[in-house]
């Protein structure tokens, strides 16, 4: 016998660890006095989806590998939130979305490919969390950049022409690597 409890029992050990975890959140709010209602509220959002995310990297199947990027997109809603929450910049969802849905399926695919060995999910897992990662600077070069949603435009500045100077060099080294790749 396996140290593991059988598969219909993981639902109840899952559910109970999360209501532990939130009964302990509650409880440090209360006996060390910190406002979890105004300042960590995200969390309540971050440690069940990191749960979710653990839940389906030790799940077989297409049930883990859902679990898993359920569990990403999750904690990813939860960083946002998080990080919107401290800086008070809550428009910035116009852009941020590509975080959420390309970038957390990537860090679910990823996480359940390497605990898998299921080196395809981890490929596939790379290309969705890096075109969310490009999508949210594209958009949000011209949210900030152009618009200026969350105050001044900085393409306005002087440092503007350098900065774009430096992205096309990057993006013209990438483009010119990735060329020079010999055939598999």
């Amino acid at each position: 016998m396996t140290g593991r409890p059988p598969r219909d029992d993981r639902g109840g050990v899952v559910l109970g660890i999360i209501l532990i975890a939130i009964g302990g959140l509650f409880l440090v709010d209360r006996v060390v006095g910190i406002d979890l209602a105004s300042a960590g509220w995200p969390l309540f959002i971050i440690v069940p989806g990191v749960l979710l995310f653990a839940w389906g990297l030790t799940t077989d199947g297409r049930e883990g590998a859902g679990l898993a990027v359920g569990g990403g997109i999750t904690t990813v809603v939860g960083l946002i939130l998080a990080v919107q929450n401290a800086t008070g910049l809550w428009a910035t969802w116009a852009y941020a979305w590509a975080l959420v849905g390309p970038g957390g399926t990537g860090i679910g695919l990823i996480g359940y490919g390497l605990a898998h060995r299921d080196q395809g999910l981890v490929a596939n897992g790379l290309r969705s969390l890096g075109t969310g990662l490009a999508l949210f600077v594209a958009f949000g070069l011209f949210f900030e950049g152009v618009i200026g949603l969350s105050g001044t435009p900085f393409l306005t500045s002087d440092l503007a022409p350098v900065a774009l100077i430096g992205l096309g060099v990057v993006i013209l080294l990438l483009g010119l690597f990735r060329g020079r790749r010999a055939p598999a």
